[in-house]
């Protein structure tokens, strides 16, 4: 079963670089003996910034370009009864509940990765062009800076260990395809969807 078109793949994979770039020189910057080793901190630096500056790129690209993608991402916002049960569920691996493209959990990722983003974004050009705020702001966006990294990085260790966890969802992500059996045993909603879909073209 087709789970993503091409351009969604490469709109994952640009992202995912870029955000592995962003978590590399970030700690090169940050830790002391990272630093010192590497050295070139100024051009750690200039990469950190204009790899976090490229961050939304792949994402407008495909707002513009790829009508899946725009399709996926209305899934992504939308939550249905069904999510919050599956939230709720203590048992959601052994009940199979009527989960759509996504489940809960991959669309509260998404939006916690956007929102991170974007406050990083904002953070990072403040630091960037500190001349224009005072001490206290450039300290608090510091602060908020870090903190929201942090969180990123936590979260996105966690994403690729579920992920890691899933052949069928590494397969979908590499190949653009998964199996019958993985779309109706983890999102079954959407394969009953895809099958009535195909059908009717028949």
């Amino acid at each position: 079963m087709r789970r993503f078109s091409v351009g969604e793949k490469w709109i994952h994979r640009t992202f995912g670089v870029l955000m592995l770039v962003c978590f590399a020189t970030a700690a090169m910057l940050y830790f002391d003996f990272l630093s010192t080793a590497i050295g070139h901190r100024q051009t750690i630096s200039t990469i950190h910034f204009f790899s976090g500056l490229l961050l939304p790129v792949p994402i407008i690209v495909g707002l513009l370009a790829s009508r899946d993608f725009r399709r996926d991402v209305s899934r992504l916002n939308r939550f249905a009864p069904t999510d919050w049960q599956w939230l709720r569920s203590s048992q959601r691996r052994m009940v199979q509940f009527a989960v759509g493209k996504f489940n809960a959990g991959q669309k509260l990722n998404s939006a916690f990765v956007l929102g991170t983003v974007i406050v990083l974004l904002v953070t990072g050009l403040m630091l960037r062009y500190f001349g224009f705020f005072a001490d206290s702001t450039r300290t608090g966006a510091t602060f908020v800076h870090d903190a929201f990294a942090f969180a990123l990085v936590i979260v996105s260790i966690g994403h690729i260990g579920m992920a890691w966890a899933d052949p069928g969802a590494r397969r979908g992500l590499r190949t653009g395809y998964v199996t019958e059996e993985w779309a109706q045993s983890e999102h079954p909603a959407w394969a009953s969807a895809v099958s009535s879909a195909n059908d009717d073209s028949q």
